[in-house]
């Protein structure tokens, strides 16, 4: 009994005494926070300034350089130079005040949830990585259903991750209160982007009216498009949203999409083609009668796809070897290219080239035509037909605005294309004094009397 009631006495002082150093610790650590808050709010020993807020009339706030050296990397790269103040006009004075408050004793005020992304922003400036690490578990923490867009928008600066993504999750489970509210449609490319991967990664399906936003929100940003003829307008319009939705469904999983929603997708009628020939084993897999519904869908792109593929590998050739003939769509074969190259025999007018007038934009006009190139010295035109014949002309001495023919012992007319793409191209001369004639009635001619 006597040594059970010892170990008891010894235990309770033992008790006492940690608790008792507990709180000296808690006291001195107070203590230590108070004393650097005055050292921070008095005048003693400081030997630096930092002026805050208006360049022309700013703020002056005195501080210890030491202090400042030692807890920010920021500071102690800065104040390496023998200087006696620094300009931070960037930030104003309860900025400044909030971030020292932490630089010199470990405090910060929380109390403005607007103001996380700022504060955050700081920091990150500041390389003030503690902070920063704390500032963001606080926003993690504090975006919820009625915030999760101003987070996310404020964040489109810092594009921290940890930050888009509890913004997406909250975006992704509450999709069918909020697929038409305004603030969905205020979502750029990237974003919209990067919440389909994220549901990916997920392995979710995706909804239908997942679909009905993005071919919403397509129609929105092609509102922008202005001043325009209407036609004009329409047809741009067609082609971005064509665009927009290849770009989106490139992104997609075959199995993401439910054979259900991809009977409702056929509606929108801009499906990416590689996509549909795609999804056919899906669908072959799901429903062999799905195959005969789908059947005159796939036999009317699976061919043009095929060219598709082909006219893109071309241009991307082209645009690779010959950036300067990337503004054409006329000419979509390289060998057309390295002929022209080969006659023109000019590796510093062929190199530097731009195009200065196009029909289909400018107009069929002879006036707008000469008013492009006239007096510009060395001039080649490509002309394609409503049969696709493609031929044209190239001047060295160029148009010059006059009446009447021009001499130039280096023009030549030239065929690249029949209607049915089976004749080699070919060079025509002129009679040198014939080469070309000028004249504001009429567009490009060349020649008069054939070689």
């Amino acid at each position: 009994m006597d040594n059970n009631n010892n170990n008891q006495i010894e235990n309770a002082n033992q008790n006492q005494n940690e608790n008792e150093m507990k709180n000296l610790e808690k006291k001195v650590t107070k203590n230590l926070i108070k004393d650097y808050s005055n050292l921070l709010n008095g005048n003693s020993f400081k030997d630096f300034s930092i002026f805050v807020e208006n360049k022309s009339n700013p703020f002056e706030i005195k501080v210890h350089k030491s202090i400042l050296s030692s807890r920010s990397p920021f500071f102690n790269e800065s104040l390496r130079q023998e200087s006696l103040s620094i300009s931070l006009n960037q930030f104003n004075k309860k900025e400044m005040e909030s971030i020292l408050s932490y630089i010199y004793y470990g405090n910060i005020s929380f109390e403005n949830q607007e103001n996380l992304i700022q504060l955050l922003e700081i920091s990150i400036y500041f390389k003030l990585n503690l902070l920063k690490e704390i500032i963001q578990k606080k926003i993690s923490n504090s975006i919820n259903y009625s915030n999760f867009f101003q987070f996310l928008f404020q964040n489109r600066n810092l594009k921290l991750n940890e930050i888009e993504i509890k913004c997406f999750e909250l975006i992704n489970q509450n999709f069918s209160q909020i697929q038409n509210n305004e603030n969905l449609f205020n979502l750029t490319k990237e974003e919209i982007i990067k919440f389909i991967q994220f549901k990916q990664e997920k392995k979710e399906i995706f909804q239908f009216d997942f679909f009905q936003f993005l071919n919403n929100w397509i129609e929105k940003r092609n509102e922008r498009l202005k001043g325009k003829k209407e036609k004009e307008k329409e047809k741009e319009k067609g082609i971005e949203k064509k665009r927009l939705f290849h770009s989106f469904f490139s992104l997609f999983d075959k199995d993401s999409i439910s054979k259900q929603d991809f009977d409702k997708l056929k509606q929108f009628d801009f499906f990416p083609k590689s996509f549909l020939v795609d999804i056919q084993n899906k669908v072959i897999q799901d429903n062999q009668k799905e195959i005969e519904k789908m059947q005159p869908i796939f036999d009317k792109y699976r061919d043009q796809y095929q060219k598709d593929l082909e006219y893109e590998r071309k241009m991307e050739e082209i645009s690779k070897n010959f950036p300067q003939f990337s503004e054409t769509r006329i000419i979509k074969d390289i060998e057309y290219v390295k002929k022209l190259q080969e006659w023109i025999n000019d590796n510093d007018f062929f190199s530097k080239m731009k195009k200065g007038f196009s029909a289909k934009k400018d107009g069929f006009n002879a006036k707008k035509w000469h008013k492009a190139v006239d007096k510009k010295g060395k001039t080649l035109v490509i002309i394609k037909t409503k049969d696709n014949f493609i031929f044209g002309g190239f001047t060295q001495v160029g148009f010059n605005g006059n009446t009447g023919d021009i001499n130039d012992s280096n023009a030549f007319i030239f065929s690249l294309r029949n209607d049915k793409g089976d004749r080699k191209p070919e060079k025509f001369t002129y009679k040198q004094n014939y080469a070309i004639y000028s004249s504001l009635s009429y567009g490009p001619w060349f020649g008069c009397k054939y070689k």
